[in-house]
């Protein structure tokens, strides 16, 4: 478990984490998200110990991170998968690593087996992809078998079997019971592997949820319908809070009621649908309504493409 209480990281006048509070709890996977510069790196580095917080604490399985004897067995992490001596093989990487826990090289094989780089064991590191040196730092977080996984963009550079296996690994951990946090600009994926969201912006938590509260939250459900008859839809539907949008493909949108209300109040004006679906609004709808106004870095076409659509 992760807990975090008034964590707050300043950097001069620059407040990069302001007195955050959460906790990440075992049996789950937790997504964390947020635009560049909302505090994430800084977050995850003080949850290790690699930036000391300014003001409050984070605990990572009951203690700060500096506390833990043996911290590979507490916690591993990924934080940057280029953070490995390129001289040296992926296998003499693991084991100088696993050696300083007196972790065997039974191990060490097991994790190279488990990430999918047997092959490639005895090749130094210095010549592999971006997506096999992600497959390393992974085996290195999951060395000491540890409880609590703190993995940041794991899937940056994976081809779509290496995204697959991080998903159900991610699953699979969380599963065991371990304490999963994942932090990925991935949408589609996060939206798959995810159980909870901490949505950070500007050093400030803006969402702390399940996936689904967060998403139902920051977007709207409509009920999307075609019928020969849409003037007669609309005045058997009208009432408070319904509000109705014809599309350009001539299909009627309608918040405020559900798709079987809907259905049901055509059948009993005898009018025929010949389409009738809930459409609800997706992760990626959702983190973009969470973070409008907390993004520090906006391109220009971004902003051109916001205005007109």
């Amino acid at each position: 478990m992760i807990t975090a209480e008034a964590l707050t990281k300043r950097y001069g006048n620059k407040v990069a984490v302001d007195s955050i509070d959460f906790t990440v709890r075992p049996g789950q996977v937790t997504g964390f998200l947020g635009p560049n510069g909302a505090g994430k790196s800084t977050t995850m580095r003080m949850i290790v110990g690699l930036d000391r917080p300014t003001d409050g604490r984070v605990e990572v399985n009951g203690r700060p991170y500096h506390e833990h004897c043996a911290p590979l067995r507490e916690v591993g992490v990924l934080l940057d998968a280029k953070a490995a001596h390129r001289g040296r093989t992926a296998y003499k990487h693991l084991l100088s690593i696993a050696a300083t826990h007196g972790i065997g090289a039974s191990r060490v094989r097991e994790v190279i087996g488990l990430a999918g780089l047997d092959s490639v064991a005895g090749k130094r590191i210095g010549g592999f992809s971006l997506g096999m040196g992600q497959r390393l730092g992974i085996a290195t977080a999951l060395i000491g078998d540890p409880a609590t996984i703190i993995l940041d963009e794991p899937v940056n550079g994976l081809d779509p079997e290496g995204v697959r296996w991080v998903r159900t690994l991610m699953r699979s951990l969380a599963a065991e019971g371990r304490t999963v946090l994942l932090s990925s600009h991935l949408m589609s994926e996060m939206a798959l592997t995810a159980d909870r969201l901490i949505v950070i912006g500007r050093g400030r938590i803006l969402a702390d949820d399940p996936i689904d509260d967060v998403i139902s939250g920051a977007t709207r459900s409509v009920t999307r319908v075609r019928t020969r008859e849409p003037e007669r839809l609309m005045a058997t539907i009208a009432g408070p809070g319904i509000v109705v949008s014809i599309l350009s493909d001539g299909a009627i949108e309608i918040s405020g009621l559900t798709a079987e209300q809907v259905a049901m109040a055509a059948s009993k004006a005898g009018i025929v649908l010949h389409e009738v679906a809930s459409l609800k609004g997706s992760l990626e709808d959702a983190y973009l309504a969470l973070t409008a106004g907390e993004v520090e870095y906006r391109s220009s076409i971004a902003m051109r493409t916001g205005a007109d659509g």
